[in-house]
């Protein structure tokens, strides 16, 4: 129990050779005491007793410890922490961010050792890391929600791993120094092949860091959070879509062509990428488009436009992350209420596409639009490769060998970049892809100021006409 009844008395010498002075003190009513071979030594333990009680810090009455002593002599190591952490969170949060925590937590904890020497490989210990020790899982037997590394027995390289880690992890109560606390930082500002990540990449890896340290102070392992005393930002990162790889209107409806063209796969598949190019939709907001989610024209309103009400993701994120098993999890609108819906206008061109493609494979017993041969989420990997395929056929050899549309999502910034340079307001940009216009500006910076540019010449024009009027 902790106190704030402490009375500390001066130095005595007692009758040991060994240990000749003596310095006691009483915490709560309890006499403690320690031996000395010198009254320097004796003097300089009273010196810091006597500045912990000045400072007002609570003694404990069964160790007679300050607080502060007593933090640092029952601090666990980080690696521990970080798997209590990681515990904590699971049970409420999204499959998705289960798998970010794992992932900041890994990065920081491969930083925070005492030594390098005898260390795993480096792939090996990650995987430990992320898959084992920041992952959970019901124990078979008792049901408790424990970490796989409880739960189940790893391979023999993992479990070397961890029980390396476990023995060289620097204590809770070593991040109190800048200079640890700075490995830990720069650990995650770093991608695999040791550039740079990228700005919004540093920032929820340093968030997760952050509450873990936050939590360490809830547990009594920390005063303060020591990131709380840190001068230090993510290095400059450039977050701007790189347009040179975005392609234009004619190679993506050239890249959609090429998609149909891919066998039964491909024609099953051109809709979907349709809804990215032509509507700014996400993969994951694709995955979980249902009929419901549909408001079209009549077939006889030919050229009118449509809509789509999204009102869920579906975001593929691995089987190990989710409660339920399944490789991806339902899910709200990404950075949006639970329950908030966005609408957004479909143009003819894919009112048509959606149309075909409803009559020609028809939609899943669930009411989605697109699914795989067995009825379930569209993998990534099915779509990348078909995408990859008609990159090839679509592109020259040397854009091939290019970042040009290199992913699917390129898709996506095509549709946004489109909109903007055809004059929509950017706010309206925004909303309908599922931004913020503060998100919209920092990747779409070089188009908007391209727009800027042209409205600073409309503005012009019309102030040219009034002094000619007046």
């Amino acid at each position: 129990m902790l106190t704030y009844d402490v009375r500390i008395w001066g130095v005595r010498q007692r009758g040991s050779k060994s240990a000749p002075f003596q310095l006691r003190w009483l915490v709560g009513g309890r006499t403690h005491q320690q031996p000395f071979k010198t009254k320097n030594l004796a003097d300089g333990r009273r010196s810091e007793l006597m500045s912990a009680a000045r400072n007002g810090e609570q003694f404990d009455t069964e160790t007679g410890l300050p607080a502060s002593e007593l933090r640092d002599l029952n601090s666990p190591t980080w690696y521990e922490h970080a798997c209590a952490y990681a515990l904590m969170k699971w049970p409420k949060a999204s499959a998705k961010h289960r798998a970010g925590i794992a992932e900041a937590l890994a990065n920081a904890t491969m930083a925070l050792v005492t030594t390098e020497k005898g260390a795993p490989d480096p792939k090996v210990l990650r995987l430990a890391l992320r898959s084992w020790a920041f992952q959970m899982l019901k124990h078979p037997q008792t049901g408790m929600l424990l970490a796989r590394k409880d739960s189940a027995t790893p391979p023999e390289a993992v479990a070397d791993a961890l029980g390396w880690m476990a023995k060289h992890s620097y204590k809770v109560k070593d991040l109190a120094n800048s200079d640890t606390m700075r490995l830990a930082l720069d650990a995650i500002s770093r991608k695999l092949d040791g550039t740079n990540a990228a700005e919004n990449t540093i920032r929820r890896k340093q968030t997760v860091l952050s509450n873990a340290l936050r939590y360490a102070v809830e547990r009594d392992l920390l005063a303060v959070n020591p990131m709380s005393r840190i001068d230090w930002e993510p290095p400059p990162t450039d977050d701007e879509v790189d347009f040179r790889y975005v392609p234009e209107p004619k190679l993506a409806r050239a890249l959609l062509d090429a998609v149909e063209e891919q066998g039964p796969s491909g024609e099953r598949l051109k809709a979907f990428f349709g809804c990215m190019y032509y509507a700014a939709l996400r993969p994951s907001e694709v995955a979980a488009l249902g009929e419901s989610a549909l408001l079209l024209p009549e077939e006889s309103e030919e050229g009118k436009w449509g809509e789509f009400i999204l009102a869920e993701s579906r975001p593929e994120v691995g089987s190990g992350w989710t409660d339920d098993g399944k490789s991806y999890e339902k899910r709200g609108l990404k950075r949006r209420a639970r329950k908030a819906t966005r609408s957004v206008p479909i143009p003819p061109t894919l009112v048509r596409m959606l149309r075909a493609h409803m009559k020609t494979h028809g939609i899943a017993s669930d009411g989605r639009l697109f699914y795989a041969v067995e009825g379930g989420r569209v993998r990534s990997t099915e779509y990348t490769a078909i995408w990859q395929a008609a990159r090839e056929k679509a592109l020259p050899q040397a854009g091939v060998d290019t970042p040009l549309a290199e992913v699917p999502y390129s898709l996506r910034q095509a549709c946004i970049s489109l909109w903007i340079k055809a004059g929509v307001d950017p706010v309206e940009v925004a909303r309908r892809a599922g931004h913020s216009p503060a998100v919209l500006w920092r990747f779409y910076a070089k188009v908007l100021r391209g727009q800027q540019r042209q409205a600073n010449h409309l503005i012009d024009q019309a102030l040219a006409e009034d002094d000619e009027e007046a």
